[in-house]
């Protein structure tokens, strides 16, 4: 068995504008990729050898395409575009919704919806539906209702939640998908390609990397790899949001503050 070394570091030892360490990422398990029997042959490319019949991703490559990567999400937020984020596996699941939650992405950590993008006048119906329930809870609309037939319509408004909770404040087809588990999802990126939804797809040894426009190679299986990856996405996105959240105050200041008149004149 070959020995695998290191790839040789570039200059800035590994690191770029958005602070990406291939050292780091090594740590974190991002090189870690699936059995050699379940290489998905155009991945090759970013394959840099093998270790105990496993494939490892080379990070250098990592780097590069995780870098383009965080290039389109900082242009697409600062244009005030729509970012969906995915990520349905068990344990990515609950980190995939903290993190939409703290940068106010709409998010999937369910099940995928079939007709999501391809039906969304469906779907959005149904998301609609949903929100009025929740809104006649709140109200107390519903306590006009038997004891029974509110029990109900709280579980209701449960299984609900579980299906549209993310995408409730979503009111249209968003402009880009995040995906943390190309395969395991592959309904959303099929969807989001009929859609020409632009996909940007974590893609571990055993994934199709041409499905994505925005391609990232590192392991989707370990929690550590791809809590990494959000974390980059995640600054990104909350230091491209914070010039928009700032220009609504700008904009009030300058309109209070008028010049003015000259009385001498």
């Amino acid at each position: 068995m070959a020995e695998i070394k290191k790839p040789a570091s570039h200059a800035g030892e590994g690191k770029n504008k958005f602070n990406i360490d291939t050292e780091e990422m090594t740590r974190v398990g991002v090189h870690f990729g699936h059995r050699t029997s379940s290489i998905n042959p155009k991945m090759n490319q970013y394959i840099f050898g093998v270790r105990n019949n496993v494939h490892i991703i080379d990070v250098e490559k990592t780097e590069g395409k995780l870098t383009e990567a965080l290039d389109f999400i900082q242009k697409l937020i600062s244009e005030g575009k729509v970012l969906l984020l995915i990520g349905t596996k068990i344990q990515i699941k609950a980190l995939v919704k903290s993190m939409a939650q703290e940068c106010s992405l709409p998010y999937v950590s369910e099940r995928w919806l079939g007709g999501t993008f391809t039906n969304f006048s469906t779907i959005w119906k149904r998301i609609e539906y949903y929100k009025d329930l929740e809104r006649k809870k709140e109200s107390g609309e519903l306590e006009k209702y038997t004891k029974k037939e509110r029990a109900k319509m709280d579980e209701e408004i449960k299984k609900l939640e579980i299906k549209f909770g993310g995408i409730k404040e979503m009111n249209r087809v968003p402009d880009a998908i995040f995906v943390t588990d190309m395969r395991k999802n592959d309904l959303a990126v099929k969807e989001a390609k009929i859609s020409g939804v632009k996909i940007i797809g974590i893609c571990d040894t055993n994934v199709d990397p041409t499905l994505a426009d925005y391609p990232i190679p590192a392991s989707d299986d370990a929690t550590s790899s791809v809590k990494y990856i959000l974390d980059k996405v995640k600054d990104v996105i909350l230091k491209a949001k914070l010039p928009l959240a700032e220009a609504p105050v700008k904009k009030s200041v300058e309109a209070q503050v008028k010049p003015q008149k000259d009385e001498h004149k």
